[in-house]
């Protein structure tokens, strides 16, 4: 394993400088040298069991991505998540809030979405913190990765666009194409495959006018992926790329578990894509019978069909590329930021 968890908490932090070429030469030289060790913050903003397992997923896809890059990640979170929420003893050995983020640069950053609870995505009590850091990471990266809800936050900060409900949810894995030629995309096949969970898009004109790019798109002409490139290279995910062969399943269980409750009024469809033929026609014929879903023989029988589901995880090995491609990206912009600060040096000498 090349990706090493930090539990220094504060001792591998580097004090950000004043100007944005912030590596010295000697040091990015070092760096590209040996060990070419990438520094990676995850804030993770995710709450209850999904707390740990978000940050499971992603160390897992940076490992798999790395091809023997060596990775340090370091873990963040926004405030309001108590440790009741978030793991307990894990949460306060590991992470540390996003004020000593600000203070520090890194190589790249990674930000997670949250179950929204407010309409307006600016009311939510965490809306200043997260626009601190979406700032922050502008200047302070090479480039960060925003994770679905988490696009939707950006890009309405940086510009205004707003997201819009969808008639049905995107839920399941959804085939996607690419057409840009942008390295993030290189070795992807023609069609690939992506978990997306959400309700709501970005549309792609609205990008298109404030001079985003989208890489990808899933089938109905929806958008996958999107950049902006600025002083930093800002990717936004609408899918869940980190997701593990059986996150689907147990969000649908979850939705399944709200209906039951009386927390939601339309019974969940099962995730598309994503189930056997068999285990989604069972669990199709079970939703007909949603009258009687409190039934315990009703429950047994739901549980039952998930539990013996075969599931084939179709977009490990495209999230595995995606994410090696990323970090790449952070490696060439380190190396040009190297010969942009010794072409300065030789400039400075000769004057």
């Amino acid at each position: 394993m090349v990706v090493n968890i930090d539990s220094s908490r504060l001792t591998h932090l580097r004090p950000a400088s004043a100007a944005h070429s912030h590596h010295s030469a000697a040091q990015s030289h070092r760096r590209q040298s040996a060990s070419q060790c990438l520094t990676i913050g995850l804030v993770n903003n995710m709450a209850g069991a999904a707390f740990k397992t978000t940050e499971r997923q992603f160390v897992s896809l940076l490992d798999s991505a790395s091809q023997d890059i060596p990775i340090r990640v370091s873990f963040y979170t926004l405030p309001g998540l108590s440790l009741a929420e978030s793991g307990g003893s894990h949460f306060a050995r590991h992470y540390q809030g996003v004020q000593a983020l600000l203070d520090t640069r890194l190589d790249g950053l990674i930000v997670t979405g949250r179950e929204p609870k407010m309409a307006d995505l600016r009311d939510e009590p965490y809306w200043g913190s997260f626009t601190q850091v979406l700032d922050w990471a502008r200047t302070n990266t090479y480039s960060s990765i925003w994770s679905c809800l988490a696009a939707h936050a950006a890009v309405l900060h940086m510009d205004g666009i707003g997201r819009r409900k969808n008639a049905d949810k995107h839920f399941g894995v959804f085939e996607c194409a690419h057409d840009s030629g942008h390295p993030l995309t290189h070795g992807l096949p023609a069609v690939f495959h992506i978990p997306h969970s959400r309700w709501n898009g970005i549309g792609q004109d609205d990008l298109a006018a404030c001079g985003y790019s989208v890489l990808s798109r899933i089938a109905d002409d929806g958008v996958d992926t999107f950049i902006k490139q600025e002083e930093s290279l800002l990717v936004f995910f609408q899918g869940h790329p980190e997701y593990e062969f059986d996150t689907l399943m147990r969000e649908y269980r979850r939705d399944v578990g709200r209906y039951v409750k009386g927390e939601t009024g339309t019974y969940p469809l099962p995730p598309r894509n994503y189930f056997d033929r068999m285990t989604e026609d069972a669990l199709i014929t079970l939703g007909n019978e949603a009258p009687s879903r409190r039934s315990t023989e009703w429950l047994r029988r739901m549980a039952g069909a998930m539990e013996n589901a075969n599931i084939e995880n179709k977009w490990r090995s495209s999230a595995a590329r995606i994410y090696g491609n990323w970090l790449q990206c952070i490696i060439a912009r380190m190396s040009e930021s190297t010969g942009s600060q010794h072409a300065d040096a030789v400039l400075s000498v000769s004057l």
